[in-house]
């Protein structure tokens, strides 16, 4: 297993263009890393740089504190698990997982061979499928055997490119689960590059926001959700994603298209001086007036708003607003919707309501916000000028002590089981230690600077 070291890595073409800009990030043994960000964003070039397939133009990679820069693929130690699986057709399950082994002559004996085999396509649920071909298995079970052939070669890290993009949304959701105990088992250190919001919040122990080949933020999830740096960390984490609406401030009230706004004057004061700002609201900030218990209404402000249409689920239902914003901050809204690879945001709240809510479009409703939660952003800088950076950091301490907890718990049970039946730890390996109680710093600031996990 290895630590792996990014110091300012830069990756430039031949126009000039940097395609990765000058990012730093410190992964420590045994972490879970997420590169998230939208298409061209340099997530994919960044995993190429780390396992050797693309040349690094500046900066420096190390692996375990030795610069490998110049060291090939093969040198590395590295396993990488691709999008379109790369098995091969004529070999059977077994010989897939098994050919990395093979490659290495005379490195293993058959029976070394045989046992790494068994043991990762046990790991992987694979045993009975073990003498089938690629082709008469389905798009799960092949992403599986690629892992497979992944654990084997006893890497010191696993680097994953949108591995599960091709299956369907129930697979995904299977092969989601599969890999994260996997990777708890294991405590291998893992960096998975995904464009899914679902996967990048559940996965990792922390999560690298990219932007035109710049770092945002690298936090935890629930930190990037509840204290994003920027506008554009803020609209691409989370879905709904969150709302976005001009505002002006006049002492503790936000004037909007949706009327007047009371907010804590804490919040109030982050702003001061600013005559427009951006607020940010996430859908469940909202509710159906009608259901909040009267003591939560001192802690958000009611208004008065008209549906266009609600959308049910069973568990709860969306509500959908229209406004109207001045066209200044339409442009504002347009330049952030470009960045996050979309053609536009629309002039539209979209607001969480419980199940039991009767609010239906094309009447006007009583809705309540809770306004303790909201984020105030610079219309200009795009800086969340309401964020409360510890606690953001307390959040990914937290994170960090209970990832450590867990994956020392998943190990345990399954050197139980393996000593249960006289079989060796998955894959041959020794459980990774992990020290719970020693929380890894969040590093969640703007890119440029050093982002450590140590």
């Amino acid at each position: 297993m290895a630590s792996i070291t990014l110091n300012n890595l830069v990756k430039k073409y031949g126009d000039g263009f940097p395609a990765v800009n000058d990012i730093s990030i410190d992964i420590a043994d045994g972490e879970f890393i997420i590169l998230v960000g939208p298409s061209g964003c340099g997530k994919s070039t960044l995993l190429r740089m780390i396992v050797g397939l693309e040349d690094i133009t500046d900066g420096d990679l190390l692996i375990n504190g030795e610069r490998v820069n110049e060291k090939a693929p093969r040198d590395r130690n590295l396993a990488m698990v691709f999008q379109n699986y790369a098995l091969y057709p004529h070999l059977t399950v077994y010989e897939n997982i098994a050919f990395p082994l093979r490659l290495a002559k005379g490195k293993h004996s058959e029976d070394e061979v045989n046992r790494l085999v068994t043991d990762a396509a046990s790991t992987l649920e694979l045993t009975e499928h073990l003498q089938r071909k690629p082709a008469n298995l389905s798009g799960g079970q092949r992403q599986r055997v690629a892992m497979g052939r992944a654990i084997v070669r006893q890497a010191d890290a696993f680097l994953f490119d949108e591995p599960l993009s091709n299956l369907d949304a129930k697979l995904r959701g299977q092969m989601r689960s599969e890999i994260s105990q996997m990777q708890r088992r294991l405590g291998i250190t893992s960096v998975y590059v995904t464009h899914d919001q679902t996967e990048a919040m559940t996965l990792g122990d922390r999560v690298a926001v990219l932007k035109k080949g710049e770092l945002q933020q690298i936090a935890s999830p629930r930190e990037l959700y509840e204290q994003p740096v920027n506008l554009f960390v803020a609209g691409f984490i989370g879905s709904p994603s969150m709302n976005f609406l001009p505002a002006t401030i006049e002492g503790n009230t936000l004037h909007t298209s949706l009327g007047d706004l009371e907010i804590p004057a804490s919040k109030a004061e982050k702003a001061a001086g600013r005559k427009v700002v951006l607020v940010g609201l996430r859908p469940e900030f909202f509710e159906d007036a009608k259901l909040v218990e009267d003591h939560k209404h001192a802690n958000g402000t009611t208004f008065t708003a008209t549906l266009t249409h609600t959308e049910w689920l069973g568990n709860e239902q969306y509500g959908y607003i229209n406004f109207d914003p001045a066209p200044e901050m339409r442009d504002v809204l347009n330049s952030l919707a470009r960045e996050m690879d979309a053609d536009e945001l629309r002039p539209q709240i979209v607001v969480t309501l419980d199940a039991a809510s009767r609010i239906r479009g094309g009447r006007e409703a009583e809705i309540w916000l809770d306004t303790r939660k909201l984020h105030l952003f610079d219309a200009e800088s795009g800086e969340n000028l309401t964020r409360d950076a510890e606690a953001g950091a307390q959040l990914t301490r937290e994170a960090n002590e209970e990832r450590a907890e867990e994956i020392a718990t998943a190990q345990q049970a399954d050197e139980e089981r393996g000593s249960g039946t006289g079989e060796q730890t998955t894959s041959g390996r020794p459980a990774a230690t992990v020290q719970a109680g020693a929380p890894r710093s969040s590093g969640a600031t703007a890119a440029g600077g050093k982002h450590t996990a140590g």
